[in-house]
């Protein structure tokens, strides 16, 4: 069955998707804060608030601070990962109009649509724990510099080393995603401006 016999999804279930990946990017971007939060307040302190943040409204708190913090590490990683997103539009879009065109062009058809937001999901989560990455490896380090750990440097080279490699890991997903998008955009703009939808709302044809 080809997958343009999918369902679409209800409005209802985007939503809740939409607020599944805004946390999920938040999750990691309010560990990195906190992980710096109590590098600079010290081991001592930490430990003296340690059952206050344990506590059921400390986890509620947490839980919504996880969901604003979401929406600006996605905004922030969408600003500074613009540049390499245009150059690979360019790829197959030569102007900013014929890719809005292409966009219009495959409203007609909700299944391509619910394909487009998932692939453009996959896309936010893979930059937002880009910077979440980043964030963590600052914690991290600034964790292993200020609380009593043994092989210091070892744990510090470590930081490093495991945070390069998941940002690098990150950043390769989210270019890899992003110009898959652009290419089976350009191709389903194509195919389905030639189409015309049946009656149950699907393209006429199979891919």
């Amino acid at each position: 069955m080809s997958q343009l016999s999918k369902p679409e999804a209800s409005g209802v279930v985007a939503a809740t998707a939409m607020f599944v990946e805004v946390l999920v990017i938040g999750i990691g971007g309010l560990a990195g804060v906190f992980g710096c939060l109590a590098a600079v307040a010290g081991y001592a302190n930490m430990r003296g608030i340690s059952t206050i943040l344990s506590s059921a409204p400390a986890s509620a708190v947490a839980l919504s601070a996880a969901y604003a913090l979401g929406i600006v590490v996605d905004r922030a990683a969408d600003h500074l990962l613009a540049p390499p997103r245009r150059r690979l539009r360019r790829r197959y879009f030569s102007t900013d109009s014929s890719y809005d065109e292409a966009r219009k062009t495959i409203l007609e058809f909700p299944n391509l649509v619910a394909m487009s937001d998932y692939a453009r999901s996959r896309m936010r989560i893979c930059r937002g724990w880009l910077l979440d990455c980043l964030l963590l490896v600052l914690a991290a380090s600034l964790l292993v510099w200020r609380f009593p750990v043994q092989h210091r440097l070892i744990l510090f080279i470590a930081v490093i080393v495991l945070g390069g490699v998941c940002s690098a890991g990150f950043y390769l997903c989210w270019r890899s995603i992003t110009a898959t998008g652009y290419k089976k955009l350009a191709q389903q703009a194509t195919h389905a401006a030639g189409r015309v939808p049946n009656q149950g709302g699907d393209v006429a044809a199979n891919t």
